[in-house]
């Protein structure tokens, strides 16, 4: 199976100037771990994480006036549409991140997660046993 078929095509961006609580609050209704954050003036894609927004509110940080850019990872992995999702759990596992950015032609197609992947490899969810 590959990159493609487990990735997230409807993405969430956010800007370089959101505060965090207002990524938060997207990602939040969203239900995502993630965010592409478009900056052109930093070098173009980065993404913020649910887990940035945790490190910053944990070091005491005001999610209110803390901004995206400040907390935004800008060395980005990025996936092909093509990889597996071997290559692709093996790339997340080597740089521990749960998130990869999907480029085609360079340009953002979707986000691939470990939840997509795990949702691709497990089989249906069976309901419980009535005991």
């Amino acid at each position: 199976m590959l990159v493609r078929d487990a990735m997230s095509t409807v993405i969430l961006t956010v800007g370089p100037a959101h505060t965090l609580r207002q990524a938060a609050a997207l990602m939040s209704a969203r239900r995502v771990g993630a965010a592409v954050v478009l900056d052109p003036d930093a070098g173009g894609i980065g993404i913020l994480t649910e887990r940035d927004i945790l490190n910053s509110v944990g070091l005491g940080q005001n999610p209110d006036t803390e901004r995206t850019h400040a907390h935004t990872t800008t060395d980005v992995v990025f996936a092909a549409p093509s990889w597996t999702l071997e290559q692709a759990a093996r790339a997340m596992t080597h740089g521990g991140f749960r998130h990869l950015v999907v480029l085609d032609r360079g340009e953002v197609a979707g986000i691939v997660s470990v939840r997509d992947i795990i949702r691709c490899w497990a089989p249906a969810r069976e309901p419980a046993p009535v005991l």
